[in-house]
């Protein structure tokens, strides 16, 4: 018995160095694939790993940054006691990410590194906001070893300032902003698939070309698929149906054998190639729980893209621990299946281990250790600090305030372009007022994975004055389709076509409510012309032209033919019911045939009828048409009234009917012309608009305002100083004493010198003039406000108080005034030697003296 427990003793021994061995083995090729992965992601490409971290300014920043308080050095030693205490517990797990170095080498705890903050912008207070502007804002770095965590985790605000972070750096800003917003968000430490880590998004659909399925009610599907017993019977097919199978059938397997063949290579291309690291690699990203901010569940957000994600999505594959700014948990479940088994009810304490707890309870012994060296050299008072450790609140943030300006809001993404390439499809993206034209985005599809084959390009502008949104351009139809927003020029909503030419085909839509006409749609081509109306009072739906050739003489019934006008030869009127009017009186249809000289109206249904009434006139013949008045005979017009044993109608009424048709015949040529008049107005003007594209300023943005206002004065402060300078050049100041002395163009030296000395001494008899007149005004002031001093003083108790205060009032605005003109004296007496030496140089230079007067 002894010997059989030996070898089984030996056994075991030997099983077990056999393990050890393999283990041993493993951890040498991981750690050899762990090295070989970090040295090709580090040295390949230099530019997406970003500048040198060490080499950044850290003198400006706080002592918050470089030092930590005696509350922060209490957590990193609770921090390290808890590390310790679930090495022991969970040998087998990776290292936990708590105290990273920041950006000044300084250890700092995860949960102080995030800093709650709300911003000042409306699209902040959503988490899809918060979201999109950190994807948008930072670039990407990607890790140094993909298997570890990094060895530093810089503040928000270092990452804000630089533009640019790792997968860490990205978590903790967003996770700040959110919780800022209300939400109850958590940064995670992970692990997730090479396309999620890497941000390779070639292999996914752009969330923009995914477009939600239109829903149609039941009973619409049911009217599709009921037929209609009283429709026309068609005519049989005598073409053999066999052939016409057999034929299909070829058909089919032919396009379904070439559809297996593509499905086959882009299923190919859509695999990912196998990762050697799959649940190894590291990824941080935010979660968002339940229950705040009107969230119904749990999700994920890849700070990489700013996309939501399930927390059931294939492609997170485990979490180690998450965190937020008061607290920090632990994993404790299995990740076999990735998250999708996980409960994210943290205050589970089987499920998540908590490392800062408000109870005092001890902490929990370690399992196989025993309680003689538990208690050995310790005391109660040790007892009572570890309980003081798990009732530790977590201290303050370190981090400044998170400030972003509006113009670095707005710009966005670092020097104001990004590119996302998807699968068979490149998105990018500008800051606003970045491009001329008001580009903001611009979405190619490709129908190729190499994306070298362009089907089609839509674009997306901002602040356009002709306001105009999307533009969608399909090259494979060249079919263009623009989208404005309300308050275009013409009221334009949408706008498709294939060229700019007039009378090619075109689709313009406009909004109906601020047409005066309720105009909805026109499509319009070479040939015909027809537009939507609604909300009309005459309950007009549709009209429809049809124009003939040019080169034809067709006639128009009086009305004379532009020779480069379309000619019109059919026009085609569809009104709604009108309730107030019976059904047989109520027009439905109305016909103006031109060409024919015929007007066909058919009326409304009345009820319980299957056939409506109908009137077809018959215009007079060409030679009867020159007449003045219209001679109405039976023969011109033909009736049927529904319901009616009538079989003949007056002439009178039919009479007057056929006048007011045909006065309405012309308005509606009128018309017609307008039309084709404001498809070329519009035609002109969307021209203009893109040759000389305009972009719009919001009264709000004060600081593109301020440049707008202050090249605005520049320029017109420029012609200001231009028109002066154009007066003056019209102004002749030298014409009067030529033509006072009958000087001709070319003067001689004595004609220079006297031209010279009138106009000095005229100008000089100027100055002393009004130098005379100031003195004049203010020697009357002085006279007349001594005069009134001297009669206040005469009269000056027999003055009632406000008579007193009124005089004083006057004699203050007399001596203000004299005050005035003092000034104005000794300032005409200082300038006029200055103006009269300006006068003698620009005499001097003048082209006309300035042969004779250049050395005087």
């Amino acid at each position: 018995g002894d010997r059989m427990e030996v070898l089984e003793e030996k056994e075991e021994e030997e099983q077990r160095e056999e393990e050890e061995l393999k283990a041993l083995e493993t951890s040498d090729n991981l750690q050899d694939v762990e090295t070989k992965v970090s040295v090709e992601e580090v040295c390949i490409p230099r530019d997406v790993l970003g500048f040198d971290w060490s080499s950044i300014d850290t003198s400006q920043l706080p002592s918050s940054y470089k030092t930590n308080s005696p509350k922060e050095e209490k957590l990193l030693q609770v921090a390290a006691h808890f590390l310790q205490q679930y090495s022991h517990l969970c040998p087998d797990r990776t290292p936990l990410f708590l105290h990273p170095l920041n950006e000044c080498g300084v250890e700092k705890f995860v949960s102080t590194t995030v800093r709650p903050t709300l911003l000042p912008y409306p699209e902040l207070y959503h988490w899809d906001g918060c979201a999109s502007f950190v994807s948008d804002y930072l670039a990407m770095e990607p890790l140094k070893c993909p298997i570890t965590p990094p060895s530093s985790l810089h503040s928000p605000t270092t990452t804000l300032r630089h533009q640019r972070g790792t997968c860490f750096d990205f978590s903790v800003l967003l996770c700040s902003l959110l919780l800022g917003a209300g939400y109850d968000a958590y940064c995670v430490h992970g692990y997730g698939t090479h396309q999620l880590c890497s941000l390779d998004q070639t292999l996914e659909l752009c969330p923009l070309l995914r477009r939600p399925q239109e829903q149609y009610p039941a009973f619409v599907e049911e009217m599709k698929k009921k037929p209609n017993k009283y429709r026309v019977k068609p005519p049989p097919d005598l073409q053999s149906k066999f052939e016409l199978q057999q034929e299909a059938k070829k058909k089919a397997q032919t396009e379904a054998a070439r559809k297996n063949e593509e499905g086959e290579e882009e299923k190919e291309a859509d695999k990912p190639k196998p990762d050697p690291l799959r649940g190894l690699r590291v990824h941080a990203w935010v979660l968002v729980l339940s229950g705040k901010r009107e969230i119904p569940e749990n999700f994920f957000i890849n700070p990489f893209t700013g996309n939501s994600h399930s927390t059931m999505d294939e492609h997170f594959l485990g979490i180690e621990s998450v965190w937020n700014h008061r607290n920090y948990w632990v994993n404790m479940q299995d990740c076999r299946n990735g998250c999708k088994d996980l409960i994210f009810d943290l205050s589970d304490g089987i499920c998540w281990e908590m490392m800062l707890s408000r109870s005092s309870s001890p902490l929990q012994p370690l399992p196989g250790a025993k309680k003689e060296r538990e208690f050995s050299g310790r005391d109660k008072d040790d007892l009572a600090k570890e309980g003081e450790d798990m009732s530790f609140e977590m201290p303050p943030s370190w981090v400044a305030p998170i400030q972003i300006s509006p113009r670095e809001f707005e710009t966005r993404c670092c020097q104001g372009k990004k590119v996302i390439l998807y699968k068979k499809a490149k998105l990018e993206k500008w800051a606003p007022y970045l491009n001329g034209d008001g580009l903001v985005k611009r979405l190619t599809v490709y129908a190729d994975l190499n994306r070298t084959e362009v089907v089609e390009v839509r674009e997306w502008f901002k602040n356009r004055e002709d306001m105009l949104d999307v533009r969608e351009v399909n090259k494979e139809t060249q079919l263009t389709t623009e989208y404005f927003s309300p308050g275009h020029l013409f009221g334009l909503k949408a706008h498709t076509y294939t060229s700019l030419e007039p009378e090619t085909g075109r689709t313009m839509e406009f909004y109906s409510e601020v047409r005066v006409d309720g105009l909805q749609k026109r499509v319009e081509d070479a040939t015909e012309m027809t537009e939507y109306f609604a909300g009309r009072e005459d309950f007009l739906h549709t009209r429809h032209v049809e124009f003939g050739k040019r080169g034809k003489k067709v006639h128009l019934a009086g009305t004379k033919t532009d020779a480069m006008a379309r000619p019109i030869v059919l026009i085609k009127e569809c009104f709604c019911r009108n309730p107030e009017k019976p059904a047989d009186e109520d027009v439905a249809e109305r016909i103006f045939v031109v060409r024919e000289d015929m007007i066909h109206l058919t009326y409304h249904l009345k009820d319980r009828y299957i056939t409506a009434s109908k009137k077809d006139f018959f215009k007079a013949a060409e030679e009867d048409r020159k007449r003045t008045e219209i001679v109405m005979t039976p023969e011109m017009c033909i009736t049927y009234q529904a319901g009616s044993s009538e079989e003949e109608m007056k002439l009178l009424p039919l009479y007057k009917l056929l006048q007011e048709l045909t006065e309405e015949e012309k308005q509606l040529k009128q018309q017609v012309r307008r039309s084709e008049a404001e498809v070329l107005n519009i035609l002109k003007t969307r021209e203009n608009e893109e040759s000389a594209v305009k972009l719009s300023v919001s009264a709000y943005n004060t600081e593109r305002s301020e440049e707008r206002r202050q090249q605005y004065e520049a320029t017109k402060h420029k012609e200001e100083d231009e028109l002066v300078g154009q007066e003056e050049q019209a102004l002749d100041y030298l014409a009067p004493f030529l033509i006072r002395g009958g000087h001709g163009e070319k003067l001689s030296k004595e004609q220079a010198l006297q031209v010279r000395g009138d106009c000095l001494a005229d100008f000089k008899h100027r100055l002393i003039n009004r130098a005379n007149v100031i003195q004049a005004r203010l020697e009357k002031a002085v006279e007349e406000l001594q005069k009134k001093k001297q009669w206040f003083q005469e009269n000056q108790p027999g003055l009632s108080p406000e008579e007193e205060e009124a005089f004083l009032t006057q004699c203050s605005e007399t001596a203000f005034h004299s005050h005035v003109l003092t000034l104005r004296l000794n300032r005409a007496q200082q300038v006029a030697p200055q103006k009269y030496l300006a006068l003698e140089e620009k005499l001097r230079r003048d082209p006309r003296l300035a042969e004779h007067l250049s050395h005087c």
